[in-house]
């Protein structure tokens, strides 16, 4: 059996896409929450943007062609340090809920 050569190119972008998606949404809520909050709240909206922006350099790299096709070194640790972030200003913004 042979294996499709399309096939995972297209499961890695779409893969980077929903990324990408995911990464919108918690930005475009975090900048939600900045315009209606204190500075603390505008300082995470910016750390969210920067993260998202990042993101969106990688994903269109790959897409285009513009970087390396397997993948730069920083890539995968780049893209997983936004996702952390991410998760860490749901959990500052629960915390900041609760007091």
């Amino acid at each position: 059996m042979t294996r499709d050569p399309g096939l995972q190119p297209e499961r890695t972008r779409l893969a980077w896409r929903r990324t990408l998606l995911a990464l919108t949404g918690v930005t475009v809520l975090e900048i939600r929450l900045a315009l209606a909050g204190h500075a603390f709240d505008a300082v995470l909206a910016g750390l969210a943007v920067t993260a998202w922006l990042a993101t969106l350099l990688v994903d269109w790299r790959r897409a285009t062609g513009a970087g390396p096709r397997r993948g730069h070194r920083w890539s995968f640790p780049l893209t997983a340090l936004a996702a952390a972030g991410m998760a860490l200003l749901g959990v500052l913004h629960v915390l900041r809920g609760l007091r």
